[in-house]
């Protein structure tokens, strides 16, 4: 019985996968005891440690990015959480543009691993289309000569449904050979996850070995590919929250009324195989 319910949830995964349906993670549990930590931030301090992070392709005050600017004063620490705030600032910041603010920040020539598990614990920001992530990136995404054996965008978990017919769903993606006319992208995989996770932490983890990658969601697999060719080169992890549009200008208004949207993180992860 127990492989004939499996064997159709398989068809029902397979059905909604196809027509990008939301659906749970219906595959199996995550095997812990293979893996050892190497690194984690649990963000136990006073202050974001900035010698383990850096502004994701951002300077040091205002950076567009989409439809709004990425500035490291919206990126707090405090009661052992990260805190990345998204605000529209009327009279700008730190001498910018009035606008949405919010920000990226990575791991990049700190925290860079190739294969294992990675893992994060969050809430999710509220906003319409308002785009929360965590993911892996090297600078071999550019690379056009062997797919995404040099290296690929790895889209752990991004959240723009918001203001769905599903809000509680978030989606999975791979990106290789750049972002322009040669750029390839798996088709989003979308899930549902259980309760509120715009209140409630849920963990969204990622394995990564030579056969493929497998995506989980509070441990429970939602699914596994090798499309485009797996990454045999070390990336770095970032966290991120951006807004739709382009050159600083929002595409609408995605806080609708609210002052401000926060991405609450508990806990970053870093795992290798024993």
């Amino acid at each position: 019985m127990n492989k004939l319910i499996a064997f159709f949830m398989s068809l029902v995964a397979a059905f909604c996968g196809v027509f990008g349906i939301p659906y749970y993670a219906v595959g199996d549990k995550l095997d812990m005891d293979k893996f050892e930590l190497v690194w984690e931030d649990s963000f136990d301090g006073d202050e974001v440690d900035w010698d383990t992070w850096s502004g994701h392709f951002a300077w040091e005050t205002n950076t567009v990015r989409r439809g709004g600017y990425w500035n490291k004063k919206m990126a707090t620490v405090g009661d052992g959480k990260l805190t990345i705030r998204t605000e529209y600032m009327p009279e700008g910041l730190d001498g910018g543009p009035a606008g949405y603010y919010t920000y990226g920040m990575d791991t990049r020539g700190v925290v860079e691993q190739t294969y294992g598990y990675f893992e994060v614990s969050c809430i999710l920001p509220k906003g319409h289309d308002l785009w929360g992530a965590f993911w892996l990136y090297c600078d071999g995404v550019a690379d056009l000569s062997d797919l995404g054996v040099n290296g690929a965008e790895l889209d752990v978990f991004e959240s723009p449904y918001y203001d769905s017919r599903r809000p509680n769903t978030v989606s999975s993606n791979i990106h290789i050979d750049g972002y322009g006319d040669k750029h390839q992208a798996l088709g989003a995989h979308k899930y549902l996850v259980k309760g509120d996770p715009y209140s409630e932490f849920n963990t969204y983890g990622m394995e990564w070995n030579p056969e493929g990658y497998t995506f989980y969601i509070n441990g429970v697999k939602s699914f596994s590919t090798s499309w485009g060719g797996v990454s045999t080169v070390p990336e770095f992890l970032i966290l991120s929250v951006e807004v739709g549009g382009t050159n600083g200008v929002p595409s609408t208004d995605y806080l609708k009324g609210v002052d401000s949207s926060e991405f609450v993180v508990d806990y970053v992860r870093a795992y290798q195989y024993k």
